[in-house]
């Protein structure tokens, strides 16, 4: 989607309508500049007041999605293509979060065993020795837990039984037994247990 397309269709339509930035903000519940910001193409209209902004502006959702008006004959090509960019994105913000979790598992990881060299090298065996062992076991499971909750966020878990995509909850994700970004979890199609792989299609 191109935000300065549709902001700039946004300000056509809205002006269209004899309404000020500040006029249309009172009508949707928000401030002037939010309207702003999507008229410069900086930030798009939360899902929640699209519906109400359209009406607004004797739009459809396609249109405004599209940044211009569309015609009867065009609209079914037009949800094609709002579609398929719109899994393009998905699969953009995926992957985004799919690098960060792998970055900070990465870096935690190296955190850890840097730490764990730099205490056997300069401390002396004893009570404090564990203590500081332990401390930054702590440490190094804070980024994992993070991690974890970025990997659940994204796609899905393919069942080896059935094929079925499942989305856990971040607890059931948790309590799984898992290899690397597969876990053995239980499938609520086929109802077994498998050990499900992870995938960033939904």
């Amino acid at each position: 989607m191109d935000q300065i397309k549709i902001g700039k269709f946004i300000a056509e339509c809205r002006k269209k309508e004899n309404l000020t930035q500040m006029q249309l903000a009172e009508k949707l519940n928000i401030t002037d500049r939010a309207v702003s910001k999507w008229e410069t193409g900086k930030s798009m209209p939360d899902a929640s007041i699209m519906l109400a902004l359209c009406d607004m502006l004797n739009i459809s959702v396609n249109e405004l999605l599209s940044g211009e008006k569309i015609s009867m004959e065009n609209n079914n090509q037009k949800n094609e293509h709002l579609l398929l960019d719109m899994a393009k994105e998905l699969e953009k913000k995926n992957k985004t979060i799919w690098n960060a979790m792998w970055t900070i598992m990465t870096v935690s990881i190296i955190g850890l065993i840097g730490g764990l060299a730099i205490i056997a090298f300069f401390m002396s065996e004893g009570p404090w020795m564990l203590v500081a062992i332990l401390s930054l076991c702590v440490v190094f499971l804070i980024p994992c837990f993070y991690a974890l909750k970025l990997e659940v966020s994204v796609g899905a878990y393919k069942c080896k039984n059935c094929g079925y995509e499942i989305v856990p909850t971040y607890s059931q994700a948790l309590h799984a037994m898992h290899m690397g970004t597969t876990r053995y979890l239980k499938c609520p199609q086929c109802n077994k247990r498998t050990w499900c792989k992870k995938v960033l299609k939904k």
